[in-house]
């Protein structure tokens, strides 16, 4: 009879690998794969001392039986009381996701049961989550745009860019192509820039909505003529589809713009 919490497991190849696992509070926790029986021991039996420690995660050291993502899941469900099997630890009013030691980001508790079935993973900069087979970057579920730059587009109102609580999340251009700019006096405008073969001008319009429209119209002019370039579009749902093509007709774009139709042949 083997040692308890340790599993004997054979790989495709034949060869042989454990498994540790632990029962705690009548919930039956996976602790991870090792290549030895004697491993597998050492993961089973620090878990089971880490339940009745008061160690915190700032506390992980390595060397260590455990995977931090464990560790965190153990910790959580030790003081909270609730198994989450994501590297998630609750607080009162919102959560933490560790994606590692060194990046831990911040949630409303709103958003609890979506990050406990979606792992978060990253690719360089980029956040992404596996929804239903597709990557969907963690930015958009926030309303921050693709290829928003950060304090351009959007910013973080306590400059914490780990913290993605909305109430910290100003979105500061809603929609593709275009740049919010105010004066020393106040005075908002919104300028509208579309990328050809370098930034082209669309124009500068006094609210976001009709600049939204002016880039759209720019993107039907380019396409006309780049039928290979591919643009996002900006969907206006603020506008009833008569208001919006109203706007869409007496909106004038730069000569600049318009020129290229004229001038350029597929």
């Amino acid at each position: 009879m083997g040692e308890a919490g340790v599993f004997e497991a054979v790989k495709k190849n034949g060869e042989k690998y454990y498994r540790a696992s632990i029962t705690y509070r009548n919930k039956h926790i996976s602790l991870g794969s090792y290549d030895s029986a004697e491993l597998a021991g050492n993961a089973y039996h620090y878990a089971r001392s880490l339940i009745k420690s008061s160690l915190k995660i700032e506390d992980y050291t390595l060397p260590c039986p455990l995977a931090f993502e464990k560790y965190v899941v153990l910790i959580n469900f030790r003081d909270n009381r609730v198994y989450i099997r994501n590297p998630i630890y609750l607080q009162k009013h919102f959560f933490l996701y560790y994606l590692d030691r060194d990046h831990v980001y911040k949630f409303d508790v709103e958003d609890l049961f979506y990050y406990s079935e979606h792992k978060i993973s990253r690719r360089g900069n980029h956040l992404f989550v596996a929804d239903y087979g597709m990557q969907v970057n963690l930015h958009s579920r926030y309303g921050i745009k693709k290829y928003a730059v950060l304090n351009r587009d959007y910013h973080f109102i306590n400059e914490d860019r780990f913290d993605f609580r909305y109430e910290n999340i100003e979105i500061i251009n809603r929609y593709h192509g275009v740049r919010k700019k105010t004066t020393k006096r106040g005075k908002v405008s919104y300028r509208v820039v579309i990328l050809i073969n370098g930034n082209y001008t669309v124009g500068s319009y006094p609210t976001e909505e009709m600049a939204a429209i002016a880039y759209n119209k720019a993107v039907d002019i380019v396409k006309r003529i780049y039928p290979s370039k591919s643009y996002e579009q900006n969907y206006v749902d603020s506008l009833s589809p008569s208001a919006y093509a109203d706007l869409y007709t007496r909106i004038e774009i730069s000569d600049r713009i318009t020129s290229l139709a004229k001038t350029t042949s597929p």
